[in-house]
């Protein structure tokens, strides 16, 4: 992008941006005290009118909504209004950012507070990103691809969170309810919102396994640059790119679907548990919508997206991991020799398309001015300058990059979403997945009512990129490239005939085929935890599809050995019933077993513990010293390899495991990896490597350090502050091979709050005579106060005792329901 700015500190903000908070807020409850939403009538409905038209907001044990309405535009309503009571802040800030206002309200240097899927650049790069890929074109392609339905839950959401918004500022508001108020119910970024603001909301989910992994990168890019620009992490580019989602390793899922192998016969059993954000517009909330005679379904998805995402009906049940898959390639341009915005396609010099764009920045000290920058794009996408990360990437004499995300041109996301809320039968789900093609970046493991099988697969939106394309289109760039990543393709942008294949069996254009997509259907289980498609099953890998699609074979994680070894005991059991195997599946899922400790704790003490202290090499400019190792070997002989809250050694493990995690995985094991057993390979250790010894010298070293008693439980420091308390949790980060995940991601800290990330919403579904049978925790719980020490403390206090809820579903359920609050909307 090209860089300009227009002082503005005497000309008048914008229209919007001269509002204060209490005009705009009044005009809201004005508006919304009279109706829906602006365009309605003043009129008084009739008794029989206001019957039919209520919204009925049911919140059950842990402050859950089950939201009942009469129509789609009430359905949302409710959703919106519920949202918005449990998580305002969170919601009115997202809003800004999709709009692209984050730099008038909050200034252009600052970042957002929370961490997301877009990470946390400057506001001013956000702004333009956000201008430039969540615009009116982008807005209306949506629009025109939402079926009818859709539109009205999105308008209905908006209006919902207005009439929410509105309420703050009613001047009768009772006692209780003032003393409720959100933190931000006075800013002037807490504003009313359109259906262009839950439609940008979907833009930006759409777009978290593509461009907004690269925001600073795109947003910056400009010809001829003094500078590359800087990455807003600290991540080497085979790191970053090594992320599928988000802006750290471990953001992904855990899913495990079981047939009637595992059951008796019984039908399915299926467990999701997306590890993802504790704070932050991505986070998670949990819900249950119900138009009799449409919709009836319970589950969770993002702040701001009035359908959900991962859940349960009456027939089926589904759950997502983040995809080993890439969603966006690069082009290698050859740029015309005489002009640094031209680029060459078969000999032809061709044009960049500049899109001018233009954002408004409120200065510290109140004035206002527009800077303006120009986006480039060519006939594969925009301009990217990676040139901060690698040299040989960035925009610079004769070359540049051009990135492409699938789902820039992906509509069709939350519609296919919809469908699954309405679907009958696990072929109706199937059905409804090959036909959309639509998952922008996630695998989908489901399961049916009376039906024995287990469905797992990658079908979704993914470039048409064959191997054969990358080979014919290789250049030296692209060569040099995939030692970085082998999957994210890089194709020579000087020939035309190197752009990504159109198929014309594919839903969109560009797109890959569904049937060139893996899938499985098994009676045993299926299972993923953020590894490849390869080994969704050990009995029936999936081989042979586009490397794009992630690599096979590969190496399972850690995480992904563990949940696979959970799979296999479960199914050995060989439960006569899908209740049956619920139950110890519930037991199972929440161990908090380190695989690490399992598989390689024995021979590491032994090689590590042969003397009482290490001698430790002397540093630069330091002097060698002897750490005194046996009271480690001792706590750690003793530990039981879980990380439960009370667990002493936990943290010395995570220590010494990081260390040891440093050395290359050929020197530390004694066996490689091998396909052919990949459920236990790499195994053994090299014992008698004085590395080994040396880590856990290190380990040592590093507790000394932070004051921390070897044998300190681990609760003490992995806790979260939840209404006035800490509360402490279980699990651990992704690298030891948890399964049950707890990541708090402050370098230095175990202490879990809205910038973590671990378990979040957890199910566990099977169906029976009745119909759908489901438990859940939500460790973060519903509202944005309960991980920073507010309200709200309920849910995530269940989840800390590991406590499964038995989801209240039927109506005669949520009647019952001890904690149940009842509130009714009327227009």
């Amino acid at each position: 992008m090209t860089h300009s700015s227009t002082a503005a500190a005497s000309r008048p903000a914008s229209r919007r941006a001269r509002r204060s908070s209490s005009q705009v807020l009044a005009v809201a409850a004005l508006m919304l005290g009279l109706g829906f939403g602006s365009g309605v009538q003043a009129r008084r409905p009739t008794p029989q009118a206001e019957a039919h038209a209520a919204i009925d907001i049911r919140r059950t044990t842990d402050g859950i909504p089950h939201i009942h309405a009469a129509d789609w535009r009430g359905l949302g309503f409710g959703q919106g209004y519920a949202q918005a009571q449990d998580a305002l802040c969170t919601l009115a800030d997202a809003f800004v950012t999709y709009r692209g206002e984050r730099s008038f309200h909050f200034g252009p240097d600052a970042k957002p507070a929370t961490r997301s899927t877009f990470g946390t650049p400057a506001n001013l790069d956000l702004d333009f990103f956000f201008k430039a890929f969540a615009g009116a074109p982008a807005i209306e392609s949506l629009r025109q691809a939402n079926p009818p339905e859709l539109e009205q839950l999105i308008e209905g959401y908006a209006e919902g969170y207005n009439r929410y918004v509105g309420t703050l500022h009613q001047p009768a508001a009772p006692k209780a309810a003032v003393a409720a108020r959100p933190a931000c119910a006075d800013a002037a970024w807490v504003q009313p919102i359109g259906p262009d603001d839950v439609h940008r909301r979907m833009i930006a989910a759409a777009l978290a396994g593509g461009y907004t992994r690269f925001v600073v990168e795109i947003a910056q890019a400009q010809p001829a640059a003094a500078a590359p620009p800087a990455s807003a992490d600290r991540l080497s580019l085979s790191s970053r790119l090594r992320i599928p989602v988000g802006d750290a390793q471990g953001i992904g899922s855990n899913v495990l679907g079981f047939g009637g192998a595992a059951t008796g016969g019984q039908g399915g059993v299926l467990f999701g548990n997306p590890h993802w954000y504790w704070g932050g517009p991505d986070r998670f909330y949990q819900a249950h919508l119900t138009l009799p005679g449409a919709v009836d379904v319970a589950g969770i998805a993002f702040l701001g997206i009035p359908v959900v995402m991962i859940g349960f009906n009456n027939d089926i049940a589904w759950s997502h991991t983040v995809s080993a898959a890439r969603r966006f390639g690069l082009f290698d341009l050859t740029l015309d020799p005489s002009d640094a915005t031209r680029y060459m396609v078969d000999g032809v010099s061709q044009p960049m398309q500049a899109q001018p764009l233009a954002v408004e920045v409120r200065r510290a000290d109140g004035s206002v001015e527009t800077v303006r920058r120009t986006l480039w794009r060519t006939r594969f996408g925009p301009v990217i300058d990676l040139g901060a990360r690698n040299p040989a990437l960035g925009w610079r004499a004769g070359k540049a990059l051009a990135i492409r995300d699938i789902n820039a041109d992906n509509p069709r996301i939350f519609r296919n979403f919809l469908r699954w809320n309405r679907a009958r039968s696990l072929d109706e789900f199937i059905a409804i997945q090959r036909e959309e093609a639509a998952m922008p970046w996630v695998n989908t493991v489901a399961i049916g009512r009376g039906d024995n099988r287990a469905w797992y697969s990658e079908i979704g939106a993914v470039p048409d990129v064959p191997d054969d394309l990358r080979v014919a289109c290789a250049t030296p760039l692209l060569k040099a490239f995939a030692a970085l990543d082998a999957e994210t393709p890089m194709l020579d942008g000087s020939r035309s005939a190197c752009d990504w294949r159109r198929d014309p069996a594919a839903v969109q254009a560009s797109a890959m085929p569904a049937v060139r997509m893996p899938a499985l259907l098994r009676e045993d289980y299926v299972a993923n935890m953020n590894d490849s498609h390869w080994l969704s099953n050990p009995a029936q890998p999936l081989v042979g599809f586009a490397s794009v699609l992630g690599a096979e074979p590969e190496p399972l994680s850690l995480r992904g050995r563990e949940g696979h070894r959970i799979a296999g005991e479960l199914l050995r059991a060989r439960e006569t019933s899908a209740s049956r195997l619920a139950d110890r599946l519930s037991r199972k899922v929440l161990e908090s077993r380190a695989y690490s400790a399992d598989l390689f704790k024995v021979p590491l003490l032994r090689s590590a513990c042969g003397s009482a202290s290490v001698e430790i090499a002397a540093g630069a400019g330091g002097v060698a010293r002897s750490v005194a190792t046996g009271p480690a070997c001792q706590v750690l002989r003793r530990w039981s390899n879980r990380a439960d809250a009370d667990a002493r050694g936990a943290l010395l493990w995570d220590f010494f495991w990081t260390r040891l995690s440093a050395m290359p995985a050929d020197e530390l094991h004694a066996t490689p990896f091998s396909a052919q057993a990949p459920l236990s390979t790499p195994s053994g250790i090299r014992e008698g490597d004085p590395r080994i010894a040396q880590a856990l010298a290190g380990a040592v070293e590093d507790m000394r350090k932070k004051g921390w008693p070897l044998n300190a439980p681990l609760g003490v420091q992995r806790f979260v502050r939840s209404g006035g308390n800490n509360v402490p949790l279980f699990g651990g980060c992704d690298a030891e091979g948890y399964f049950t995940v707890a990541c708090a991601d402050a370098e230095g800290s175990y202490r879990m709050g809205p910038d973590s990330h671990g378990n979040t919403y957890l199910q566990i579904v099977h169906f029976d005579a009745r119909g759908v049978q489901a438990r859940t925790l939500l460790a973060h719980g519903e509202r944005e106060t309960a991980v920073t020490n507010g309200a709200g403390a309920a849910p995530v206090l269940r989840y800390a005792r590991k406590d499964w809820l038995r989801f209240p579903f039927r109506e005669e359920e949520i009647a019952r329901d001890p904690k149940l609050v009842r509130e009714t909307l009327r227009p």
